[in-house]
Protein backbone atom coordinates (compact mmCIF):
# COMPACT_ATOMS: atom_id res chain seq x y z
CA UNK A 1 0.00 0.00 0.00
CA UNK A 2 1.31 3.63 -0.77
CA UNK A 3 0.22 6.72 1.43
CA UNK A 4 0.31 9.81 -0.44
CA UNK A 5 0.30 12.17 2.26
CA UNK A 6 -0.77 15.86 0.96
CA UNK A 7 -3.33 13.73 -2.03
CA UNK A 8 -5.58 17.21 -2.81
CA UNK A 9 -2.89 19.03 -3.40
CA UNK A 10 -1.65 20.03 -7.56
CA UNK A 11 1.28 17.20 -6.91
CA UNK A 12 0.00 14.74 -4.66
CA UNK A 13 -2.96 14.23 -6.89
CA UNK A 14 -0.99 13.62 -9.78
CA UNK A 15 0.91 10.77 -7.96
CA UNK A 16 -2.57 9.32 -7.06
CA UNK A 17 -3.29 9.73 -10.04
CA UNK A 18 -0.19 7.76 -11.62
CA UNK A 19 -0.04 5.07 -9.37
CA UNK A 20 -3.71 3.79 -9.87
CA UNK A 21 -2.79 4.20 -13.76
CA UNK A 22 -0.31 1.45 -13.20
CA UNK A 23 -2.32 -0.58 -10.97
CA UNK A 24 -0.88 0.43 -7.44
CA UNK A 25 -2.92 0.24 -4.42
CA UNK A 26 -3.03 4.01 -3.42
CA UNK A 27 -4.29 5.25 0.17
CA UNK A 28 -4.77 8.98 0.38
CA UNK A 29 -4.27 10.93 3.20
CA UNK A 30 -7.04 13.94 3.36
CA UNK A 31 -7.96 16.50 5.98
CA UNK A 32 -11.89 17.16 6.57
CA UNK A 33 -11.24 20.63 5.12
CA UNK A 34 -10.38 18.93 1.64
CA UNK A 35 -11.70 19.80 -1.19
CA UNK A 36 -14.59 17.87 -1.54
CA UNK A 37 -14.12 17.34 -5.52
CA UNK A 38 -10.63 16.13 -5.25
CA UNK A 39 -11.27 13.69 -2.06
CA UNK A 40 -14.54 12.35 -4.80
CA UNK A 41 -12.01 11.79 -7.98
CA UNK A 42 -9.51 10.41 -5.66
CA UNK A 43 -11.94 7.86 -4.63
CA UNK A 44 -13.07 7.46 -7.82
CA UNK A 45 -9.75 6.47 -8.92
CA UNK A 46 -9.62 3.82 -6.54
CA UNK A 47 -7.98 5.75 -4.05
CA UNK A 48 -8.46 4.45 -0.09
CA UNK A 49 -9.28 7.87 1.33
CA UNK A 50 -8.10 8.25 5.39
CA UNK A 51 -8.76 11.10 7.26
CA UNK A 52 -5.44 12.77 8.83
CA UNK A 53 -4.21 15.67 9.90
CA UNK A 54 -0.22 16.50 10.32
CA UNK A 55 -1.17 18.26 13.66
CA UNK A 56 -3.00 15.13 14.79
CA UNK A 57 -0.36 12.32 15.38
CA UNK A 58 -2.96 9.68 15.96
CA UNK A 59 -4.04 10.22 12.57
CA UNK A 60 -0.68 9.70 11.17
CA UNK A 61 -0.36 6.46 13.30
CA UNK A 62 -3.55 4.78 11.48
CA UNK A 63 -2.86 6.35 7.95
CA UNK A 64 0.40 4.12 8.07
CA UNK A 65 -0.95 1.38 9.49
CA UNK A 66 -0.36 -1.09 6.73
CA UNK A 67 1.39 1.04 4.25
CA UNK A 68 4.89 0.01 2.29
CA UNK A 69 5.94 3.26 0.98
CA UNK A 70 4.85 6.71 1.90
CA UNK A 71 5.18 9.86 -0.34
CA UNK A 72 4.92 13.46 1.02
CA UNK A 73 3.85 16.46 -1.17
CA UNK A 74 2.52 18.32 2.20
CA UNK A 75 3.99 21.96 2.77
CA UNK A 76 4.33 22.26 -1.63
CA UNK A 77 4.18 26.09 -1.60
CA UNK A 78 0.33 26.49 -3.44
CA UNK A 79 -0.94 25.00 -0.22
CA UNK A 80 0.18 27.59 1.96
CA UNK A 81 -2.19 29.70 4.10
CA UNK A 82 -0.42 33.01 6.56
CA UNK A 83 -1.73 30.76 9.63
CA UNK A 84 -0.41 27.36 8.33
CA UNK A 85 1.15 25.73 11.41
CA UNK A 86 3.52 24.00 8.65
CA UNK A 87 5.96 27.33 8.42
CA UNK A 88 6.54 27.66 11.75
CA UNK A 89 7.67 24.40 13.52
CA UNK A 90 8.36 20.52 11.49
CA UNK A 91 5.04 20.92 10.26
CA UNK A 92 4.13 18.04 11.41
CA UNK A 93 6.52 15.76 9.36
CA UNK A 94 8.91 14.69 12.06
CA UNK A 95 5.82 12.75 13.80
CA UNK A 96 4.52 11.29 10.34
CA UNK A 97 8.20 10.02 10.22
CA UNK A 98 7.70 8.13 13.67
CA UNK A 99 4.80 7.17 12.75
CA UNK A 100 6.20 5.89 9.45
CA UNK A 101 9.07 4.31 11.35
CA UNK A 102 6.62 2.21 14.13
CA UNK A 103 4.46 0.93 11.54
CA UNK A 104 7.59 -0.78 9.82
CA UNK A 105 7.08 1.64 6.29
CA UNK A 106 9.77 0.37 4.06
CA UNK A 107 10.21 3.59 2.05
CA UNK A 108 10.04 7.29 2.72
CA UNK A 109 9.66 9.67 -0.62
CA UNK A 110 9.91 12.76 0.44
CA UNK A 111 9.08 15.84 -1.62
CA UNK A 112 11.90 18.81 -0.72
CA UNK A 113 13.39 21.94 -2.44
CA UNK A 114 16.59 22.33 -4.44
CA UNK A 115 19.78 22.99 -2.72
CA UNK A 116 19.82 25.76 -5.00
CA UNK A 117 16.97 27.51 -3.93
CA UNK A 118 17.80 27.65 -0.25
CA UNK A 119 16.92 31.13 0.76
CA UNK A 120 16.96 31.70 4.59
CA UNK A 121 12.77 31.31 4.84
CA UNK A 122 10.23 29.26 6.89
CA UNK A 123 9.75 27.14 3.86
CA UNK A 124 13.10 25.67 2.99
CA UNK A 125 14.37 25.82 6.62
CA UNK A 126 11.03 23.56 7.53
CA UNK A 127 12.00 21.20 4.16
CA UNK A 128 15.64 20.82 5.55
CA UNK A 129 14.91 20.03 8.94
CA UNK A 130 12.47 17.48 7.92
CA UNK A 131 15.17 16.01 5.71
CA UNK A 132 18.03 15.35 8.33
CA UNK A 133 15.12 14.07 10.60
CA UNK A 134 14.22 11.72 8.08
CA UNK A 135 17.96 10.76 7.17
CA UNK A 136 18.70 9.98 10.55
CA UNK A 137 15.62 7.73 11.39
CA UNK A 138 16.50 4.87 10.27
CA UNK A 139 14.18 4.65 7.66
CA UNK A 140 14.83 4.01 4.13
CA UNK A 141 14.15 7.67 2.17
CA UNK A 142 14.69 8.90 -1.09
CA UNK A 143 14.44 12.98 -0.87
CA UNK A 144 13.23 14.63 -4.63
CA UNK A 145 14.79 18.05 -4.42
CA UNK A 146 12.89 19.63 -7.00
CA UNK A 147 13.31 22.99 -8.59
CA UNK A 148 11.06 25.94 -9.12
CA UNK A 149 7.64 24.49 -10.59
CA UNK A 150 6.81 26.09 -14.36
CA UNK A 151 3.24 25.22 -13.19
CA UNK A 152 3.72 28.28 -10.09
CA UNK A 153 6.30 30.29 -11.07
CA UNK A 154 5.00 30.93 -14.72
CA UNK A 155 1.76 31.60 -13.87
CA UNK A 156 -0.60 34.80 -13.47
CA UNK A 157 -0.09 33.95 -9.36
CA UNK A 158 3.38 35.23 -9.19
CA UNK A 159 2.92 37.56 -11.96
CA UNK A 160 3.32 36.15 -15.40
CA UNK A 161 0.34 35.90 -17.41
CA UNK A 162 -0.13 34.56 -20.62
CA UNK A 163 -3.40 35.15 -21.05
CA UNK A 164 -2.77 39.24 -20.64
CA UNK A 165 0.28 39.02 -21.97
CA UNK A 166 1.73 40.49 -18.85
CA UNK A 167 4.97 39.00 -16.98
CA UNK A 168 6.53 40.66 -13.79
CA UNK A 169 10.76 39.52 -14.25
CA UNK A 170 12.86 39.97 -11.08
CA UNK A 171 15.66 41.62 -11.16
CA UNK A 172 17.26 41.25 -14.79
CA UNK A 173 15.37 38.37 -15.18
CA UNK A 174 19.05 36.90 -17.13
CA UNK A 175 19.08 34.34 -14.18
CA UNK A 176 18.71 30.60 -15.39
CA UNK A 177 16.79 28.63 -13.50
CA UNK A 178 15.94 24.84 -14.29
CA UNK A 179 12.12 24.88 -13.81
CA UNK A 180 10.29 21.78 -13.77
CA UNK A 181 6.83 20.45 -14.44
CA UNK A 182 4.93 18.93 -11.26
CA UNK A 183 3.63 16.68 -13.70
CA UNK A 184 7.69 15.03 -13.94
CA UNK A 185 8.07 15.27 -9.90
CA UNK A 186 5.39 12.94 -9.66
CA UNK A 187 7.04 10.72 -12.10
CA UNK A 188 10.05 10.40 -10.11
CA UNK A 189 8.10 9.88 -6.81
CA UNK A 190 6.42 7.09 -8.73
CA UNK A 191 9.66 5.75 -9.92
CA UNK A 192 11.43 6.18 -6.94
CA UNK A 193 9.31 3.27 -5.33
CA UNK A 194 11.35 0.40 -4.85
CA UNK A 195 13.90 1.87 -6.75
CA UNK A 196 17.92 0.64 -6.02
CA UNK A 197 19.10 4.22 -7.29
CA UNK A 198 16.48 6.09 -4.76
CA UNK A 199 17.37 4.08 -1.59
CA UNK A 200 18.61 6.53 1.28
CA UNK A 201 19.20 9.09 -2.13
CA UNK A 202 19.25 13.02 -2.17
CA UNK A 203 18.20 13.89 -5.79
CA UNK A 204 17.77 16.92 -7.04
CA UNK A 205 15.31 17.82 -9.94
CA UNK A 206 15.13 19.89 -12.77
CA UNK A 207 13.77 20.42 -16.41
CA UNK A 208 15.26 19.88 -19.20
CA UNK A 209 17.20 23.35 -20.32
CA UNK A 210 17.85 26.25 -17.81
CA UNK A 211 16.22 29.26 -19.00
CA UNK A 212 16.11 33.23 -17.80
CA UNK A 213 12.78 34.59 -17.17
CA UNK A 214 13.34 36.29 -20.42
CA UNK A 215 13.95 33.48 -22.23
CA UNK A 216 10.66 31.82 -20.64
CA UNK A 217 8.52 35.08 -22.11
CA UNK A 218 10.31 34.80 -25.13
CA UNK A 219 8.69 31.18 -25.44
CA UNK A 220 4.86 32.15 -24.56
CA UNK A 221 5.37 35.27 -26.87
CA UNK A 222 6.26 33.11 -29.70
CA UNK A 223 3.09 30.64 -28.63
CA UNK A 224 0.54 33.45 -28.32
CA UNK A 225 2.00 34.85 -30.94
CA UNK A 226 2.31 38.17 -29.31
CA UNK A 227 5.06 40.46 -27.13
CA UNK A 228 4.35 40.57 -24.15
CA UNK A 229 4.69 43.78 -21.50
CA UNK A 230 7.49 43.20 -18.94
CA UNK A 231 8.03 45.04 -15.67
CA UNK A 232 11.16 44.19 -13.84
CA UNK A 233 10.69 44.25 -9.97
CA UNK A 234 13.55 45.73 -8.36
CA UNK A 235 15.08 43.51 -5.45
CA UNK A 236 15.32 46.35 -3.77
CA UNK A 237 11.45 46.04 -3.51
CA UNK A 238 11.64 42.38 -2.64
CA UNK A 239 14.26 43.05 0.42
CA UNK A 240 11.80 45.15 1.29
CA UNK A 241 8.34 43.58 1.25
CA UNK A 242 10.02 40.39 3.06
CA UNK A 243 11.18 43.29 5.88
CA UNK A 244 7.72 44.40 6.39
CA UNK A 245 6.42 40.91 6.00
CA UNK A 246 3.66 40.09 9.00
CA UNK A 247 3.63 36.39 8.33
CA UNK A 248 5.31 33.87 7.16
CA UNK A 249 3.43 33.32 3.96
CA UNK A 250 4.61 36.75 2.52
CA UNK A 251 8.09 36.29 3.70
CA UNK A 252 8.49 33.24 2.36
CA UNK A 253 7.65 34.10 -1.50
CA UNK A 254 9.19 37.05 -1.22
CA UNK A 255 12.64 35.31 0.12
CA UNK A 256 11.95 32.75 -2.53
CA UNK A 257 11.32 35.40 -5.38
CA UNK A 258 14.71 37.14 -4.71
CA UNK A 259 16.05 33.63 -4.59
CA UNK A 260 15.26 32.17 -7.72
CA UNK A 261 16.06 35.50 -9.42
CA UNK A 262 19.87 34.31 -8.94
CA UNK A 263 19.09 31.08 -11.37
CA UNK A 264 19.49 27.80 -10.25
CA UNK A 265 20.78 25.02 -12.81
CA UNK A 266 20.31 21.75 -12.38
CA UNK A 267 22.31 19.30 -14.23
CA UNK A 268 19.53 15.99 -15.40
CA UNK A 269 22.00 13.99 -17.81
CA UNK A 270 22.87 11.23 -15.17
CA UNK A 271 19.65 11.40 -13.11
CA UNK A 272 17.60 10.58 -16.79
CA UNK A 273 20.10 8.12 -17.53
CA UNK A 274 19.44 6.12 -13.61
CA UNK A 275 15.02 6.55 -14.41
CA UNK A 276 15.25 6.59 -18.26
CA UNK A 277 11.83 6.00 -18.52
CA UNK A 278 11.00 9.50 -17.67
CA UNK A 279 10.82 12.14 -20.36
CA UNK A 280 10.83 15.73 -18.89
CA UNK A 281 8.46 18.72 -19.98
CA UNK A 282 10.32 21.73 -21.11
CA UNK A 283 8.71 25.17 -20.99
CA UNK A 284 8.01 25.56 -24.55
CA UNK A 285 5.64 22.45 -23.80
CA UNK A 286 4.01 23.99 -21.10
CA UNK A 287 3.51 27.02 -22.85
CA UNK A 288 2.22 25.38 -26.30
CA UNK A 289 -0.22 23.41 -24.03
CA UNK A 290 -1.24 26.21 -21.81
CA UNK A 291 -2.34 28.81 -24.80
CA UNK A 292 -3.16 28.35 -27.97
CA UNK A 293 -1.18 28.08 -30.99
CA UNK A 294 -1.17 31.72 -33.18
CA UNK A 295 -2.74 30.38 -36.43
CA UNK A 296 -0.68 29.58 -39.10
Amino acid sequence: MNLVVGATGMLGMEICRLLRARGQPVRAMVRTTSDAAKVDALRAWGAEIVTGDLRDPPSLARACQGASCVLVTATAIASFSPENTFLTADGGIKDLIDAAQAAHVTQFVFVSVSTGLDPDCDLTRVKRINEQYLMHSGLTYTILRASAFMEIWLSPHLGFDAASGNANVIGTGEGRLSYISYLDVAQFCVAAIGHPAARNAAIELGGPDALSPLEAVHIFEKATGRQFNVVHIPIEALQAQHAAATNPLEKTFAALMMETAKGNVIPMQEVLRTFPGITLRSVEDYARQSVPLPAA
